[in-house]
């Protein structure tokens, strides 16, 4: 096997496990840059644009080689408009009740590139999350155990509120906020196919 290195520009623990289940131990650097967007922008081009300025960020701190891949991500939550992360209880609440009984997308971009080269490739992939109708009480308590802060929509699929889940329309993984059969398809193709050893 051709020499390799995944450098993952995230120190999200979700998309690290999601690599190492496939096979990749990736070297971890996390972005520093202002992640505000354009309101013009779709939600699409939001997670795109972030994920390519991460990227673009890491590609600074690091020395080119053969083999060598980077790949940065941005996940939203969306109904109606675009759900950040809850930055209060109260937020919070607003967020859960909102989701209740209905249909939102889960959106992640990804941007992925070989540093020093012209090999790059940004994309976004959604996945339809449906919600069952639950009480009040599952809201309450599920605020309560502090899973809910740190997460776009205020909520972790893999996480307590799985059970609350009706069924989803997509990749599961990009939901925990990684695509990967999406990410291993597009990183083959632009290595013209020498990376068959990764697990989709």
């Amino acid at each position: 096997m051709e020499e390799f290195q995944m450098i993952l520009a995230s120190g999200s623990p979700r998309r690290i496990e999601i690599m190492q289940r496939g096979g990749i131990d990736p070297v971890i650097i996390k972005p520093d840059v202002d992640e505000t967007v354009s309101p013009e922008l779709t939600p699409e081009q939001a997670v795109m644009y972030l994920a390519l300025k991460k990227a673009l960020w890491v590609e600074q701190q690091v020395e080119p080689s053969e083999g060598q891949w980077l790949v940065a991500a941005d996940t939203i939550v969306c109904r109606e408009t675009i759900m950040g992360k809850p930055q209060d209880e109260e937020d919070a609440w607003a967020m859960l009740r909102d989701l209740r009984g209905r249909e939102h997308r889960v959106i992640t971009g990804v941007a992925v590139i070989a540093p020093g080269t012209t090999k790059r490739k940004v994309f976004a992939e959604t996945t339809k999350v449906f919600f069952k109708e639950y009480e009040d009480q599952v809201i309450s308590d599920y605020i309560a155990s502090g899973e809910v802060w740190d997460k776009a929509g205020a909520y972790a699929i893999q996480g307590g509120f799985r059970d609350q889940v009706d069924h989803i329309e997509g990749d599961y993984d990009n939901v925990v906020g990684f695509p990967w059969v999406r990410f291993t398809e597009e990183l083959k193709k632009l290595s013209g196919g020498t990376l068959d050893f990764l697990q989709e």
